[in-house]
């Protein structure tokens, strides 16, 4: 079998009763991936082998909600799928395979994940890079026509109720499962595990769960550090596809992470869309091995 070899399929507790399913593969330094939206753990198929075989232990969960990992009842609030609740699955599963200091990756959404973990758990936290984002205020923050029309997901996703039905109609039409070509540039049997979790009405939800958490109680976490003058502690690694948009509506992201970190190492443009541990594997892992090194 050539998916994912060497790494290994498991479940582990996460925080609150969290069950998630993970893959845990490698020898040396502790390197956790997070996935974003709609990926699940698979998405680093490519990438976790070539990290394993860099000398490093390899974490891949499905964040809470998506994938086969628990899908928590959520509150008015949110709260249950806040970014800091997802950090705390993140310590307690590291802490469960024996790491009590990782490095963290996060892509899309799971970059959210990454920053809340180190700015909430500094000792845990030794390397921190976040790929194709800035975090969730600055974007807030900027928000202008030309945002709001290429990222109204963002808004419709925190919309009550209409979103679950209209993902629900079509899921492989939503997502664009079917394109030509997609199974493919994903990998078959990542292509066959995102298709498994959009299909599913409870984790559709609880994806969306996400999102309206980021729109509220993420947002106010976000301001609350900024206000207070708190920075990521560790490295910060940024990288960001080429050709995708976050360069073109916000210019430099290493300018928007300065202020987020004391240690910003740099970072840059990795040639690939935004899915870029499924299109430039090499490329990625060439820029993540020196930095976690380091």
């Amino acid at each position: 079998m050539t998916f994912f070899p060497g790494v290994a399929e498991t479940r582990q507790d996460g925080a609150d009763g969290v069950r998630l399913r993970v893959r845990v593969g490698g020898a040396g330094p502790p390197v956790v991936l997070l996935h974003g939206h709609p990926r699940t753990h698979t998405t680093w198929h490519r990438v976790a082998p070539l990290l394993a075989a860099a000398g490093h232990t390899v974490v891949c969960p499905d964040l809470r909600g998506y994938g086969r990992s628990s899908e928590p009842p959520t509150t008015e609030d949110h709260a249950p799928y806040a970014k800091r609740a997802m950090a705390r699955d993140v310590v307690a599963l590291m802490r469960g395979l024996g790491h009590e200091r990782f490095a963290v990756v996060g892509h899309d959404r799971g970059s959210y994940v990454a920053l809340r973990t180190a700015l909430d758990h500094p000792g845990a936290v030794t390397h921190l890079a976040v790929l194709d984002c800035i975090p969730i205020v600055e974007h807030l923050d900027r928000v202008d026509a030309r945002f709001a029309a290429a990222w109204w997901h963002w808004f419709f996703f925190a919309q009550p109720e209409k979103p679950e039905r209209a993902i629900g109609a079509d899921p492989d039409a939503w997502y664009g499962a079917l394109a030509p070509g997609k199974a493919a540039q994903m990998g078959e049997e990542n292509h066959a595990d995102f298709r498994r979790a959009i299909a599913d009405p409870a984790t559709v939800h609880a994806m969306l769960e996400d999102y309206r958490a980021g729109l509220t109680v993420d947002r106010a976490a976000e301001e609350a550090d900024r206000a207070a003058g708190r920075r990521v502690a560790c490295p910060t690694l940024v990288l960001w596809s080429a050709h995708d948009d976050l360069e073109d509506l916000h210019g430099d992201p290493l300018r928007i992470w300065a202020a987020w970190t004391g240690d910003l190492r740099g970072g840059g443009r990795i040639d690939s869309g935004h899915h870029m541990a499924e299109e430039a594997p090499e490329e990625l892992v060439a820029a993540l091995v020196p930095f976690v090194a380091g």
